[in-house]
C-alpha cells in the first residue's frame, strides 16, 4: 500500500492522533513538557520525547483511555532576547527605536517560523501526540485561563502590588525569579574595613561600593564581642556620602563569617532588607536599573565595578582597610543573558505564598474544602500527603527544601513579548474634574482582568480590552500595565488549560489530574511546583499523580551540550544517519530515570544494526510461517493457524516469563531495563539460538509435525515480540506488523492499538 518508508511513516503518524476509545473508563493522560519556540529542538528534548512516548504507547497498549497533549512554550524572555539581539546586530536598533508593537510583531514572527521547526521534529520522532488538542501558551485559549486565573488570585487577596527587593537583570532590563538564576563559582575579594576610624566596628564584604547605602551594622545576639554596641547610632560620612549607622542583634548574622559583623544594605541584598523588616529600618537605593550608582560625588554614575576600585583606593587613603583575601564566592547569573543579578527594590507584582484564604473545594488529602490554607501548605500537602507522588527520593528531597525557603513569587517582567498584566489604571487616578465631581466619584481606580473571569468574581461581562480605552464617566483613559506576566504563571496552569480551563470541559472531567509528568530535573523548582500550586488553587486538585524527573543528555565525555563547546547535535541529523528506532531505544537503553545520558554516536549505531536484525528475523519467520492452509475467509493471512492451537513448549514459557518481566519493568519505569531485556532477547536467544534451531528442523523436513509446531513457535515469539518492543521502537515494529496484516484493514489493525500481551502460555 506504500510507495516507500516515509509514505508509510506519515500515514501512521496521521493515525496515531485517534481521540482515545471514549467507550473504555481507565484513563492515562500526559501533557508534554512544551518545548520553548525559540529555535530548534536538542537530544534532550529528543531523549525527553522518547520516553514520554515509550510510556504512552505502552499504556495505549493496555486498553486505557490514553491522552497525550502537545504544545509549545513563548519563553517570552528568551524569545525576546533572542529577536533583540538579531535586530541590535542587523540593524544596529533596540526595542524602543522599533516600539512595542513592532517588536511584539517580529518576535511572533521568528516564534512562529520556529515553532514549525519544532512540530517537524517531535514528528519525526515518533510521538504519538494528540494533535487536535495542540496548545501554545500565548494562544487565545491560554490567554483566557491566564486572565481568569489573574483575576481569581486577585480577588482572593493573594496577587498584590508592591515595592519588594527583585532581582535584577541589567542586561535584559526586567526582573527573573529566583529559580531562572544561575550560581557561578568566582574568584572575589573580601574586604575588611570600617567605616571611619571612630567607628567601633569592623565590618567584611566583597562589595564594599553597595556600603554607601548601608543602614546598620547587625551582629548576632549571642555574639559577646558586640554586645555593648547594640543599640547605638553614628552618623558618618563614607566615600563622600553621609549614612547614619544603627548597630542591630539578628539572628540571620553568621558569627563566623568575616568579622561577625554585617553591614546592611537593605536596598541590594534579599537578606538585608528581610533584616530591614524586621528592625523598620531606612532603605536608600544607590544602583540604578543599569548597575550604576546614583549617589553624588566620586561615585557618581560609576559602573559597579568601576565603584568597587573607587572604594577601595578611598579605604586605603583612609588608612580604614584593614584587611584584602582572595575567596571563591558563588555569583548569581542571569540564566537567559548572563549577566550579573542586581538585587534592587522594585514596585512590582508578586504572589503571596503564606497568607492564607478560605478554599472553597478540595480533593487534596489534609485540606478540606472551606479550610484556611496558603498556597504553600497546598504545595506541601499534596506532595506529603502522596497525592502527588516524587517517586525519586533525591527529588521529593529538593522539591520539600524548595517549599520551605519558598518567598513571594514576583510575577511581573519588563518585556513585551507574553502575557501583558491584565491591569488598567485611571490615568488621573480618580481626581475630580471642575463641574463633574459627581460623574468622576464612579470612576475606578483600577479595573482586574482582561476578560470576564466568571460571575462568581462579580465582574461585568467584558470583553478583551485594547491596552488604553475611555473611562465610561469621564474623558480619561484606562492605560494597561505596561509589564507582562512571568511565563510560569500561564505555563503553571498547563494541565488543566489544555483540558479547557476555565471552561468546565468533559476533557477535565475525564482525564484531569493528569497521571504523569516527566520533565528535567531543571524544572523541578520552575513548573512542577507552580503546576501543583496553580492547580491546588484553582481547581482544588493536584495537577498529576505522578512525578518521575529524567536528567538531561550529554556528550560522551560527561559535558553539557552547548553552542560554544561546539559539541551540539541536531537530533534530525542522527534519525536521517541511523533512523528515529535507533536514536529512541539507543538513548534510553544503559540510563535510569534521573540519571544524566551520556550520548555516543556509536551505541546509536549499534541499535541501527539491531533494527537490521529484526528485519532479517521477521522476514526468516514470515517465509517460513506460511502453513499452505486456505483461510476460510480468504482475507486473512495464510498462516492463520500459526496464531491459534499452540502448545507449550520451552521456549514459549520462556518468552512469556520474559514478557511478565518486563511488563513489571514498564510499571515501575524501569524503561532502560525493559528495553534492554528485549534487546538481548531477540538477538541473542530468538536470533542466535531459537532461529538457528529452527533452520536445522526445516532442513530435515518442513512438513513435518515437529516443523509445523515450531513454526506457529517462531511466529507466536515475533508477533508478541513486536508488541513489547513497539513502544522503544514504533516505526520498524509498525511496519512489520502491517507487512503480517497485509490483508486486513491496516486501520482498525494497527500496531499502535494492539493489546499488550501478558504471557498466554506460562
Amino acid at each position: 500500500r506504500f510507495s516507500d518508508k516515509s509514505d508509510f511513516r506519515e500515514y501512521r503518524i496521521s493515525q496515531t492522533s485517534q481521540k482515545p476509545d471514549l467507550h473504555t473508563t481507565e484513563t492515562f493522560s500526559m501533557v508534554l513538557p512544551p518545548p520553548n519556540v525559540t529555535g530548534m529542538l536538542h537530544l534532550g528534548h529528543a531523549y525527553e520525547d522518547a520516553l514520554q512516548d515509550t510510556i504512552i504507547r505502552y499504556k495505549r497498549m493496555l486498553g486505557k483511555k490514553a491522552l497525550w497533549i502537545p504544545g509549545t512554550d513563548s519563553a517570552a524572555i528568551a524569545t525576546q532576547a533572542k529577536v533583540e539581539k538579531d535586530i541590535q546586530k542587523e540593524e544596529n536598533k533596540s526595542r524602543h527605536d522599533l516600539g512595542r508593537e513592532e517588536l511584539v510583531k517580529r518576535v511572533s514572527i521568528f516564534a512562529q517560523k520556529s515553532e514549525s521547526t519544532i512540530l517537524n521534529q517531535v514528528r519525526r520522532m515518533g510521538s504519538s501526540l494528540d494533535w487536535s488538542r495542540y496548545a501554545y501558551t500565548l494562544d487565545e485559549k491560554r490567554k483566557m485561563a491566564v486572565s481568569t486565573a489573574f483575576a481569581k488570585m486577585y480577588e482572593a487577596g493573594l496577587i498584590y502590588r508592591g515595592n519588594r527587593i527583585v532581582n535584577w537583570d541589567p542586561k535584559g532590563q526586567t526582573t527573573i525569579s529566583d529559580d531562572e538564576i544561575i550560581y557561578e563559582e568566582r574568584e572575589a575579594k573580601l574586604y575588611t574595613f570600617k567605616y571611619s576610624a571612630d567607628f567601633p566596628i569592623s565590618i567584611s564584604t566583597t562589595r564594599p561600593e553597595t556600603k554607601v547605602g548601608d543602614t546598620a551594622v547587625a551582629v548576632h545576639p549571642e555574639d559577646l564581642r558586640y554586645q555593648k554596641y547594640i543599640g547605638q547610632e553614628f552618623d558618618l560620612i563614607f566615600c563622600e556620602i553621609p549614612i547614619h549607622i544603627k548597630i542591630i542583634a539578628d539572628q540571620a548574622v553568621e558569627k563566623e563569617f568575616g568579622t561577625g559583623a554585617l553591614g546592611v544594605t537593605p536596598a541590594h541584598s534579599q537578606i538585608d532588607w528581610e533584616i530591614a523588616d524586621r528592625h523598620n529600618l531606612h532603605r536608600p537605593q544607590v544602583i540604578n536599573e543599569y548597575a550604576k550608582m546614583t549617589v553624588l560625588g566620586i561615585l557618581k554614575d560609576k559602573k559597579i565595578t568601576e565603584a568597587r576600585e573607587t572604594v577601595v583606593a578611598w579605604l586605603k587613603e583612609q588608612n580604614l582597610l584593614e584587611k584584602e583575601e582572595n575567596i571563591k564566592q558563588n555569583i548569581s547569573t542571569s540564566e537567559r543573558t548572563g549577566a550579573i543579578i542586581e538585587p534592587l527594590p522594585k514596585l512590582q507584582w508578586w504572589i503571596d505564598v503564606n497568607k492564607k484564604f478560605e478554599i472553597p473545594y478540595s480533593e487534596i488529602p489534609g485540606i478540606k474544602s472551606g479550610d484556611q490554607v496558603s498556597l504553600k501548605e497546598i504545595m506541601r500537602e499534596s506532595v506529603s500527603s502522596g497525592a502527588v507522588k516524587i517517586n525519586q527520593e533525591r527529588f521529593q528531597k529538593i522539591y520539600f527544601h524548595w517549599i520551605e525557603n519558598l518567598r513571594d513569587w514576583c510575577i511581573s517582567r519588563q518585556i513585551w513579548f507574553g502575557h501583558r498584566i491584565p491591569v488598567w489604571y485611571h490615568e488621573n487616578k480618580c481626581v475630580p474634574v471642575l463641574g463633574r465631581e459627581k460623574e468622576i466619584s464612579k470612576c475606578q481606580e483600577i479595573i482586574i482582568g482582561e476578560i470576564n473571569a466568571g460571575t462568581d468574581l462579580g465582574l461585568p461581562e467584558v470583553g478583551p480590552r485594547p491596552p488604553e480605552f475611555n473611562c465610561e464617566f469621564c474623558a480619561a483613559k484606562f492605560i494597561q500595565d505596561p509589564d507582562t506576566l512571568d511565563t510560569w504563571f500561564s505555563s503553571g496552569l498547563w494541565t488543566f488549560s489544555t483540558l479547557g480551563w476555565p471552561e468546565k470541559t468533559e476533557d477535565l472531567k475525564k482525564f484531569y489530574p493528569t497521571s504523569l509528568i516527566c520533565p528535567g530535573y531543571e524544572i523541578l523548582q520552575l513548573w512542577i511546583s507552580r503546576m501543583i500550586l496553580m492547580s491546588g488553587f484553582h481547581l482544588g486538585q493536584v495537577p498529576f499523580k505522578e512525578v518521575m524527573i529524567h536528567g538531561i543528555v550529554r556528550d560522551k565525555n560527561g559535558k553539557k551540550f552547548s553552542k560554544s563547546l561546539g559539541n551540539g547535535i541536531d537530533p534530525i541529523e542522527i534519525i536521517e544517519k541511523y533512523g528515529a528506532d535507533a536514536l529512541r531505544i539507543g538513548l534510553i537503553i544503559g540510563t535510569a530515570f534521573g540519571n544524566d545520558v551520556k550520548f555516543d554516536e556509536n551505541k546509536i549505531k549499534g541499535y541501527k544494526h539491531f533494527a537490521n536484525k529484526l528485519w532479517n528475523v521477521s522476514r526468516f519467520v514470515l517465509e517460513n510461517a506460511n502453513l499452505e492452509v486456505e483461510p476460510p475467509s480468504g482475507i486473512q493471512p495464510a498462516y492463520t493457524l500459526c496464531r491459534s492451537d499452540l502448545h507449550s513448549t520451552k521456549h514459549i514459557q520462556e518468552f512469556d516469563n520474559l514478557t511478565k518481566d518486563i511488563t513489571s519493568d514498564m510499571e515501575n519505569y524501569n524503561l532502560h531495563l525493559a528495553a534492554e531485556k528485549i534487546y538481548h532477547y531477540i538477538w541473542h536467544t530468538f536470533a542466535d539460538e531459537i532461529l538457528e534451531e529452527s533452520k536445522e528442523i526445516f532442513k530435515k523436513d518442513p512438513e513435518s509435525a515437529e516443523a509445523i509446531e515450531r513454526k506457529k513457535v517462531l511466529f507466536y515469539i515475533l508477533e508478541n515480540s513486536l508488541k513489547i518492543l513497539h513502544p522503544f521502537m514504533p516505526f520498524i515494529t509498525e511496519e512489520i506488523w502491517c507487512i503480517i496484516n497485509k490483508n486486513v484493514n491496516i486501520k482498525e489493525n494497527l500496531l499502535i492499538i494492539q493489546k499488550w500481551p501478558y504471557g498466554k502460555y506460562s
